[in-house]
């Protein structure tokens, strides 16, 4: 293992029920779950829900479904319970009230009665010479206190943050060093005793018995704060008594270098489930946004990456998410699918754009099964089976030709010499392209795609399709006739 892990690794992902996933969050977790395993530790699932206002059942349902989508198994959580339970924060009141007492009574915590107003004040007093909160409730007497209160002031909680330096070697970025002059003391409990996320992360962190916080690098300036507050908790008895090792990921940016945002297109999980992205393509690429498994390696599953994966490999720099080889490495995921696998795939997709029944029939099995190989390697996304297919699966009568692939009167002999080389030969892939090659380039004189774009055109409605011979097999003879006279409707006789 070397000297970055323990023999009981323990790390978490702890999403916030407020809405649907970020890819930068499920980044985060396929990097613990990715080193858990590798480690053969344990991955804990904990839900910070104490934003009641923003935490909805419905978020949370939606986290739990995420996750099961894209394989990230966890070990401990709110659903399977584990020797740390519960796993909801909004559970854990009492645990915190507990801490909370312990904290003040150490005097690691101390109440500040500073209302905004009077803090936006000193701000403006100081002239920008020092950062955030000034101390000014640091040391009061019991007298100010009193007073205080006399007043009927609330107060909020704060953290007493040590004098000189707090130094780290994060597992990704190195050595890592805060001057506490620019980490000043932090708010852990609202003035209607709510306790914040600036404690309840690394509370439960500690009575969890987490080994390895992996988290963005967006959360790395909250680091020296939680290293203090670990400091604090093993002072007071509350936990292991040791400080999680950090290791923070490289941010992902988005279009003209900028970070990656809720509000950008490719940013939300549930788009790539739409459009109908395999979890493993997706897993494999956001695998890639800082690490690789290998320099000449691109495609790789979730297993493979939990038995390579080492967190000193992961870069420090900013990782570009980059779409079209996201979408590259779902074509790549898609096409190592059996034609039964992928076939299973793209028939949710089919059936919500009513082509096949629910369930499928085993005359639309058959089809599917038959199609699935034939427009394997042009997917990069399984929904683009739909327009694909649609030809397949739709009635012979109500088969329209699309705009801009109206057949001309010249091609109206083609179609006629291809109904009657096709009306009495055996009807399969090989046979049918022998005989429209005698029938059309050897008979007629005519290049491959003068001869088949036409028939192309009136079999799919379409000048672009799946392998056209195989795709007439697929259709059948009855159908491929009716639709060649339906075209031949169409067109004045030349």
């Amino acid at each position: 293992m070397g000297d970055i892990a323990p023999e009981d690794v323990r790390v978490r992902f702890p999403p916030s029920p407020t809405g649907n996933l970020h890819v930068g969050n499920v980044r985060s977790a396929l990097f613990n779950y990715a080193f858990a395993r590798h480690y053969g530790g344990t991955l804990v699932l904990r839900i910070e829900d104490t934003d009641l206002a923003r935490s909805t059942q419905e978020s949370y349902d939606n986290v739990i479904d995420s996750l099961n989508w894209l394989g990230i198994t966890w070990d401990e959580g709110p659903d399977i319970g584990g020797p740390y339970a519960p796993y909801r924060q909004s559970e854990r009141t009492e645990i915190y009230r507990d801490v909370i007492e312990k904290l003040v009574a150490s005097g690691a915590a101390y109440p500040c009665y500073c209302t905004r107003e009077e803090l936006e004040e000193r701000e403006k007093l100081r002239g920008g010479d020092t950062i955030g909160y000034d101390g000014h409730c640091r040391d009061l007497s019991a007298d100010q206190v009193a007073a205080y209160e006399a007043e009927g002031r609330t107060h909020v909680l704060r953290m007493r943050m040590p004098e000189g330096e707090i130094a780290f070697d994060d597992l990704v970025r190195g050595h890592v060093v805060f001057d506490t002059r620019n980490v000043p003391d932090y708010a852990i409990v609202r003035s209607n005793g709510e306790p914040l996320y600036t404690l309840v992360n690394p509370v439960d962190d500690a009575l969890m018995r987490i080994t390895h916080v992996l988290r963005g690098e967006d959360l790395l300036s909250s680091t020296p704060r939680q290293i203090v507050l670990y400091r604090a908790l093993a002072e007071i008895g509350v936990g292991s008594g040791i400080t999680p090792r950090f290791g923070h990921l490289p941010i992902v940016m988005g279009e003209g270098n900028k970070r990656l945002s809720k509000r950008d297109k490719g940013s939300g999980l549930e788009e790539y489930r739409e459009r109908g992205f395999l979890p493993e393509g997706l897993m494999n690429y956001l695998a890639l946004l800082g690490w690789s498994i290998s320099d000449d390696r691109d495609v790789f599953s979730m297993t493979e990456m939990a038995e390579a994966f080492d967190i000193r490999r992961v870069n420090a720099n900013a990782a570009r998410f980059d779409h079209k080889k996201c979408e590259a490495i779902n074509a790549a995921h898609i096409r190592l699918l059996s034609a039964e696998d992928l076939a299973t795939q793209i028939t949710p997709f089919l059936q919500a754009a009513q082509y096949v029944a629910t369930p499928v029939t085993a005359d639309e099995q058959r089809l599917l099964v038959g199609a699935a190989p034939l427009i394997q390697e042009r997917l990069t996304s399984l929904s683009e089976a739909v327009d694909k297919l649609a030809f397949l699966f739709t009635p012979d009568q109500e088969l329209e030709i699309e705009a801009g692939a109206a057949l001309k009167a010249e091609e109206g002999q083609v179609l006629r010499a291809s109904r009657d080389a096709l009306a009495e030969i055996d009807w399969d892939h090989a046979a049918i392209e022998a005989t429209l090659r005698g029938a059309l380039v050897d008979g007629m004189g005519l290049k491959p795609r003068k001869a088949f774009g036409p028939v192309r055109t009136a079999v799919t409605g379409s000048k672009v399709s799946p392998p056209l011979f195989e795709s007439m097999e697929l259709l059948g003879r009855a159908s491929c006739l009716v639709r060649i006279d339906r075209a031949l409707a169409t067109i004045p006789r030349g």
